[in-house]
């Protein structure tokens, strides 16, 4: 080999990689790798070499980890009522709800344990810098239109195949406990509950697979207006509209009671994760909005009443 070519050869090894995720690896003889991407759990850093994941999630990220994890369960409680169809709690309906925080909370235990480092509460992850880091795919260089460099890696480890894991986890807790507990609690709209969580769950990791980092940055709106949406639904479906009838009907029934302070937590749950996003300062008195929707909503209920309005 001339000197000459093998000079351009070196200075192509030293060079930074092309493109945002391409990376090199240090190899046994002292050199570098030629740019490709970087081993699961690392990312390429300023200079091109693939330096290991070695941060702790942020507080957002661990808000957004929470979000997905919420998803399910929110599913899990609403099927469990829907195809209950009772006005109240009775001892089946509760046994299955509890019995889908219980597959939430071991499936995310777990996938937390089997995360790196293994068997322990803590995380190491990458840090989120960009909307492009979960969509890497769509992002491999082209030098000089001759060739791509195949860089797809998860830049985001593991916000992104932890979710993966998650839900796997969660079919199979639903599984190994939910059908022995329908069939002796809600034997027959017990099922129903199964049968739609096994749509809903490939559905979720369906979306996720897309959408991960949309939902990412997206996930505390979406929280607050859904919240504020099935929270003006359900007092949609309460026959009486006037303000003393919404106010006694919520405060004497339990289930009412539960599902208020449900949709309270989930607002309160957006509400932090905004403030967290946008780095707002004082974040503990944002919290005092939670009860507004559904106090403008027993207020202005009766001016909403389609009886009063006429033709003329």
């Amino acid at each position: 080999m001339e000197d000459a070519e093998y000079n351009e050869i070196v200075r192509a090894l030293q060079s930074p990689c092309p493109g945002l995720y391409c990376g090199r690896t240090p190899l046994s003889d002292g050199n570098w790798s030629i740019c490709a991407s970087c081993p699961r759990g690392s990312r390429p850093n300023a200079t091109s070499a693939c330096t290991p994941c070695v941060d702790e999630p942020s507080f957002y990220d661990w808000l957004y980890l929470g979000f997905m994890a919420l998803l399910p369960l929110s599913l899990h409680w609403f099927c469990i009522d829907l195809a209950a169809k009772r006005r109240s709690f009775t001892r089946g309906v509760l046994v299955l709800h509890v019995s889908a925080v219980v597959e939430t909370v071991l499936a995310a235990v777990l996938a937390v344990l089997l995360a790196y480092p293994r068997w322990t509460f803590s995380l190491r992850s990458c840090r989120v810098q960009r909307l492009s880091d979960w969509y890497t795919m769509l992002h491999n260089p082209n030098p000089n239109y001759e060739h791509t460099l195949h860089c797809t890696q998860e830049a985001v480890y593991p916000l992104y195949t932890i979710v993966f894991v998650y839900y796997s986890l969660c079919l199979v807790f639903l599984l190994l406990v939910r059908p022995i507990l329908a069939d002796k609690c809600l034997p027959v709209r017990g099922k129903t509950s199964i049968y739609a969580a096994m749509y809903l769950l490939p559905i979720l990791a369906l979306l996720h697979a897309v959408s991960a980092g949309l939902l990412y940055y997206s996930f505390p709106y979406i929280t607050i207006i859904l919240s504020v949406i099935s929270s003006a639904a359900h007092f949609a479906f309460q026959l009486d509209q006037s303000m003393k009838s919404l106010v006694v009907t919520t405060l004497r029934n339990v289930r009412n009671l539960v599902i208020l302070f449900g949709h309270w937590m989930f607002h309160a749950y957006g509400i932090v994760a905004v403030a967290e996003l946008r780095q707002l300062p004082f974040r503990v008195a944002f919290l005092a909005l939670v009860p507004l929707p559904v106090v403008f909503y027993i207020v202005t209920a009766r001016f909403t009443d389609p009886s009063k309005f006429h033709l003329e």
